[in-house]
Formats: structure tokens, C-alpha cells, sequence
């Protein structure tokens, strides 16, 4: 083992998988790497990003070990090529559980390549799934449960100076007798998030994906990924968040976010800020501040919120405000339109405000989305229509984009567990890819949803047939958006929307058989 403590940490993004035809993937810049380098940095680690997908934004390659499946970025071998041979900590992140059985293959081949190395795993999918993950790939050492900086350089520390990491909490690892180990429920909170540096992006980085237009959301020329908080204090029993985040919602310093916003457009000179957060908007007077800093530090940019967000926030006076500064694009995520849902999935919003919030925003001029889910284990025909219903009166009434998803058991929520216990859900990788090809296939209706009153290939026709409906009344009514999608396709200009976006990225993907 290397003794220096500034020994080198690589840490690897693997590739996106998707299933052949999927239009909904995202190469997007990976802002959990960046602040985990800059935390490790903070230590004096040297640290070295190794992101398949920024290294190869629209190679596409088939998955052999899964049929009718591909991915996105760098091709194993040439992955394994970019990592320092000094390495001695090789860190793999694994949110979406979607994409485990190609991370798996993944880490099995470094191994090979690195056989002392210390691998250490986080995210979501192994916060949520340790002990599993660690039988499943064996290759690994040790997983960081939770929210991943002081856990990880704890590890570091104490891996370097004794060879061991058993007493370090927020840590699942099997012992020499094949014993699972968790030290703690999950890594205990950052009380402070002014002790996180800002993220450290490599050079050139950013670059690449300005380059060819990636971005989460719709495109500007320069999107700088964003964090303003972290946690959710909501418990969506279909969201992952509790397990990971608990249910602490923490923001930032107002001023050191306008500090980092401005060194961004100095040292970059951004054209947009997109929010990655879980929940970037709960409390009205923070949201205003926000907007008053921006106007009164004269700082001219776009930003979003593509991830979706609260509207208990968003009054006439607030999406004025998101105007003034700059937001060009809201996503709401009301998730159903039956109230028996909302309630039975804990989503506690009141339905009635969010549609108000939605029209006023459409009528200050902002691009304005909405999420929709259909197909929750205890949904009835009578909770699917009133959502199908719903969202075609916002697409009549003028919201520019209305996507219909169907349910997703993402381990870690509550749905999840309560499946699970009723034998209803088989951790093997037939789960993992279907995960993966719920809502990035809209062609195919060979999947497998967990509603118990309506067929899966029914719920998938439902999808398919009422988001493409939710597109043609947009285009239909509000006949300027052919005219204007047709334009951003074939020329440089940025997509308005999402739907716009994902398909220029399919015009980009080149393929490659080997």
C-alpha cells in the first residue's frame, strides 16, 4: 500500500444503459464526483475522475451480456485504461439501481486490473441494497452508506493507517468469516454545508458536455450543475430520499451561494445554473431572497429546476420574481391527479394550489412541466383516469410538456420494503433492467409494473398513448411549438424543452458494435 497520504483515488463513473430505442436517458455532468474530489481534496488526497460517459457523450455500444439492451460512454477496457496504475482506492458510485448489473460487470473487470486496490461503493442503490450488493459483487470491499464526503475520507484515514475500516461508522462490509457488518443505520448527517467545499470539476471538464449540448433539462450554451440544498423533509413512500438523506432538508448560505454563482460565471462564464436538488424550493421567504440577491448582485443568468419541485412556494409573487431572474423552466411533479393516491403515497401537497402555481407560471411566460405516474401497486381504474384526466386538461390549458411514467420500485422506499415482504419483487438483474426499461422505452410493452388490477401491458399502452396525446394537444393548440421544435432540431439553436432535448441526443448517439 501506498504510505504517502496524498495517494491517488480514482473515482470511476461507469456507462448509462438503456434499453435499444430509449429516449430518456441523461449524459449529464457528474456532481457527486466532483464533490466528493473536492472534499478528499480539502484532506490533501489526490483525487482522479474517470467518467465514461463525459469520455465518450454519444458512443453507444450493445450491453452482450444483456440482449436488447446498450450503453452510453466508454467501453469497459478503455474505462479501465484511464485509471491511474498508481491507484490505490478505487471509488464506484451507484444511484440508480437501473444500472447495477453493468456496474457490476464493470467493477468485476477492475478488479482484474487492480487487485489491492481498496474498493469502496456509494449511492443510493447501495445505501439501500448494501449487503446484497457486496454478495452480488464480490469484488468490492467495503460500501459508504448515506451521504458519502466524511464517511469517505474517515475511511481513507483510517484504512491508511491501520489496514482495517471496522470501526468507522456509516460503513456495510462483509468480514473475513463472509459475515455482513454495518456499522450504524446509515453515515451520520453533515451538520454544516459550509464545510463541503464547492464541488471540483477536472479541466476541461464542464467543456466537454457544453460542447455537444448535454445538460439535465433543457440546454443553454454553458449549464453549470448546481446544489442548494441537501435532504427532503418529505416521505414519498415511492422516493429513495428517506433512506439516503433521512428526512433533515438543509440549505446552504445565502452568501456563499452567491459566491460560488459568481466565481462560476467568472471562471466559466456560465449561461445557466440547473438545481439538482431533491427539493430546491420549500420555504417562500428564502426563495424570494434568493431572487433579490440575484438582482441586487446584477447577476444575468438563466437557471431551472428540471428535477421538480414543491409548489407550496410558488405564488403570482414568487414566479414573478423566478421570471425577473432569469428561470426559465419549472417542473412540477403533482405525480397524480387522485387525491386517494396523493394520500395512500404520502404525498401531502393540495392539488388544487399546485394547478393554480402551474397556470400562473405558464401565464408569466415560463416553460412549465409536469410529472405524472401511473400504475402504484393499490392504483384502481377510477385513480388512473383521474390522473390520465388531469394531465390532458393542464396539456389543453397550455403546460408544455405532461409526461406520463409508470411506478418504479426503487429499493430504499417504502414501496419497495412492503413488496418485498410480499414476496412480490426478486432482487435478481430481470428487476434491474426492468428498472432500467420502465420509463426509457416507450415502444416496448414487455415490462413488469406491481398494480394488481390492470395488466402491465395495458399500464404501458396507457403510458405510451397518453404522453404522446399530452405532445399532440400542445402542438395542436399552441401550433407556434411545431414551428419552434422543428427549428431547435435541425439548427444550433437550445431546445425549449425536455422532449426537445432527449431528441437531440438521439440524433447525436453513434454506434459502435464492438
Amino acid at each position: 500500500m501506498n504510505t504517502d497520504k496524498k495517494k491517488c483515488v480514482a473515482l470511476v463513473r461507469g456507462p448509462i444503459v438503456f434499453k435499444n430505442g430509449s429516449v430518456n436517458n441523461e449524459a449529464t455532468p457528474a456532481i457527486a464526483y466532483a464533490y466528493i474530489s473536492s472534499y478528499l481534496n480539502k484532506y490533501g488526497y489526490k483525487t482522479v475522475i474517470v467518467d465514461a460517459i463525459k469520455e465518450g457523450l454519444n458512443l453507444t455500444w450493445p450491453f452482450k451480456d444483456r440482449p436488447g439492451y446498450s450503453c452510453q460512454g466508454l467501453q469497459f477496457e478503455k474505462i479501465i485504461f484511464e485509471i491511474p496504475k498508481d491507484s490505490d482506492i478505487i471509488g464506484f458510485s451507484a444511484m440508480f439501481s437501473g444500472e447495477w448489473p453493468v456496474l457490476r460487470t464493470l467493477i468485476a473487470k477492475v478488479r482484474k486490473s487492480f487487485p489491492k486496490a481498496l474498493f469502496v461503493a456509494g449511492g443510493e442503490h447501495i445505501t439501500a441494497l448494501t449487503e446484497y450488493s457486496l454478495r452480488d459483487c464480490p469484488e468490492l470491499n467495503v460500501c459508504v452508506r448515506g451521504e458519502g464526503e466524511h464517511t469517505f475520507y474517515k475511511l481513507l484515514e483510517t484504512y491508511s493507517k491501520t489496514g482495517n475500516f471496522a470501526d468507522i461508522e456509516g460503513i456495510g462490509y462483509l468480514n473475513k468469516d463472509n459475515q455482513y457488518c454495518q456499522n450504524g443505520d446509515r453515515t451520520p448527517r453533515i451538520e454544516n454545508l459550509n464545510d463541503i467545499p464547492w464541488p471540483a470539476w477536472p479541466e476541461g471538464y464542464l467543456e466537454t458536455f457544453w460542447k455537444e449540448g448535454k445538460s439535465y433539462g433543457i440546454a443553454t450554451k454553458r449549464d453549470m450543475p448546481f446544489i442548494i440544498s441537501r435532504g427532503c423533509p418529505y416521505q414519498c413512500t415511492f422516493c429513495s430520499s428517506p433512506q439516503m438523506w433521512t428526512n433533515r432538508y438543509v440549505l446552504r448560505d445565502m452568501d456563499d451561494i452567491i459566491k460560488e454563482i459568481k466565481y462560476y460565471i467568472t471562471r466559466y462564464n456560465i449561461t445557466s445554473l440547473q438545481l439538482y436538488d431533491l427539493t430546491a424550493i420549500v420555504k417562500k421567504q428564502w426563495i424570494i431572497e434568493f431572487c433579490q440577491r440575484l438582482i441586487s448582485e446584477k447577476i444575468n443568468l438563466f437557471w431551472s429546476l428540471p428535477s421538480g419541485t414543491r409548489s407550496e412556494a410558488l405564488d403570482s409573487e414568487t414566479i414573478s420574481l423566478l421570471k425577473k431572474t432569469g428561470c426559465n423552466y419549472l417542473a412540477y411533479a403533482p405525480e397524480s391527479g387522485s387525491l386517494r393516491i396523493l394520500e395512500l403515497i404520502k404525498k401531502k401537497l393540495h392539488l388544487n394550489r399546485l394547478t393554480e402555481s402551474v397556470l400562473e407560471a405558464r401565464r408569466q411566460g415560463l416553460t412549465v412541466r409536469i410529472n405524472l405516474i401511473i400504475g402504484f401497486p393499490d392504483e384502481t381504474w377510477d385513480d388512473i383516469f383521474k390522473t390520465l384526466f388531469y394531465g390532458l386538461k393542464m396539456s389543453i390549458k397550455g403546460v408544455d410538456e405532461v409526461p406520463v411514467f409508470i411506478f418504479s420500485a426503487y429499493p430504499g422506499t417504502e414501496i419497495f420494503g412492503k413488496l418485498m415482504s410480499d414476496k412480490k419483487i426478486i432482487l435478481n438483474d430481470d428487476y434491474f433492467f426492468n428498472l432500467t426499461s420502465l420509463n426509457g422505452s416507450y415502444l416496448s410493452t414487455n415490462l413488469i409494473s406491481y398494480n394488481s388490477n390492470i395488466s402491465s401491458k395495458l399500464i404501458v399502452l396507457i403510458r405510451i398513448v397518453f404522453t404522446l396525446l399530452n405532445y399532440i394537444i400542445g402542438y395542436i393548440l399552441y401550433p407556434k411549438r411545431v414551428f419552434r421544435t422543428i427549428k431547435n432540431l435541425f439548427s444550433q439553436k437550445n431546445a425549449a424543452t425536455v422532449f426537445e432535448h432527449r431528441l437531440k441526443d438521439l440524433f447525436k448517439r453513434k454506434n459502435i458494435n464492438d
